[in-house]
């Protein structure tokens, strides 16, 4: 559900990164109040983490579409809703930047509906309200279905709202929005099983996390070393390895605009901001798409193929062992791992001055 900049509007691209600038300082001001050693580790690895999962499309069966983990659900329950919001934007930004995955423009409405919608809505209002004061297994799975469904719910419909106030007449609202809902509900109910898994994974090894996310205070001291090793070898795993076994079926934004406008991809301005972007975008992300560059003669003809047959342009071959998919998913692992825990860092240093 990552945005592309040709559907967003300036206007809505620009108002976007002024609410999402918003809740970020707002989330780093909440945070300075409360964070813990144990979040900082912890915000950097499950970004990581994350990221890795991100870049594994599974496919949705009988409608040739796929779906990602979105991840809001788990670093939510895990981190808190503050801190998960801020990882969050560090995982997206991460892959605007160097990946080229989701536009610089639409950066802020990618954050705003892969975080806001799970961490302060699907978080709080529902998820905790089932799974209440004393998790269980049963509790933790329904909570996490419920509020990773809904959640993605809100964020799809936050695209076709953003789309539809863009402009953007090539995805009329009605017929976008019939195809992007129910899509969404299939890899939502993906996401809440993982989520489940994860999150049942670390309340079984240290359920004293969940309990300084749920309600920040003075806990005795506790060793993450279990959680944070297992959380990195299934980084590696899943980013080195896992990622090469990806779908190869457009994701559930693409599907729903092929569907919509006979286009996976709108073509964007060719002036003004976009264009702007575009290029700034072009220098600085060094393995687009997840891989290598490749020539300039190779995209366009792939790209062709691609619309023809109504398929994601993504490498076709099954699995798609690539050293430069590989290298993306620990590159960006890694880089993710650095600026989350380091923003955690910073806030638990200035918290450390302020007493």
């Amino acid at each position: 559900m990552h945005m592309a900049d040709a559907l967003i509007s300036p206007t809505v691209g620009g108002a976007m990164w002024v609410v999402t600038a918003g809740l970020t300082a707002y989330s780093a001001g909440k945070l300075k109040e409360n964070i813990d050693d144990s979040r900082v580790p912890l915000m950097g690895v499950l970004g990581a983490f994350i990221f890795a999962a991100q870049m594994i499309n599974f496919s949705i069966p009988g409608t040739g579409s796929s779906g990602h983990l979105g991840g809001g659900m788990i670093l939510a329950i895990l981190l808190g809703p503050h801190a998960a919001f801020l990882t969050m934007a560090s995982i997206l930004t991460v892959q605007a930047l160097f990946f080229a995955d989701g536009g610089l423009l639409a950066l802020g409405c990618n954050i705003f509906n892969l975080g806001f919608f799970p961490c302060f809505l699907a978080y709080p209002f529902i998820y905790r309200k089932i799974v209440g004061e004393r998790p269980t297994p049963r509790r933790i799975l329904v909570g996490s279905l419920v509020a990773a469904i809904l959640g993605l719910q809100m964020g799809a419909f936050g695209v076709v709202l953003e789309t539809l106030f863009s402009g953007i007449s090539e995805l009329p609202f009605g017929a976008f929005l019939l195809l992007m809902q129910p899509i969404h509900l299939a890899i939502g109910v993906v996401e809440g099983l993982v989520t489940a898994a994860v999150v049942t994974f670390v309340w079984k090894a240290r359920p004293e996390i969940m309990e300084t996310a749920i309600a920040p205070r003075a806990i005795k001291a506790f060793s993450m070393r279990k959680v944070l090793g297992g959380l990195l070898v299934i980084t590696v795993l899943t980013g080195g390895v896992l990622s090469w076994f990806a779908s190869t079926n457009p994701d559930g934004l693409e599907w729903s605009m092929f569907r919509t406008s006979g286009k996976e991809e709108l073509e964007a301005p060719q002036k003004g901001v976009h264009a702007l972007l575009a290029a700034l975008q072009e220098k600085i992300a060094f393995l687009p798409d997840y891989s290598f560059r490749k020539s300039a003669k190779e995209e366009p003809e792939k790209a062709g193929e691609a619309q023809t047959r109504g398929k994601s342009t993504k490498e076709e071959s099954w699995p798609a062992v690539s050293v430069g998919t590989s290298l993306s998913g620990l590159i960006g692992g890694l880089m993710t791992l650095i600026i989350a825990g380091f923003i955690g860092f910073g806030l638990r240093k200035y918290q450390g001055r302020k007493r």
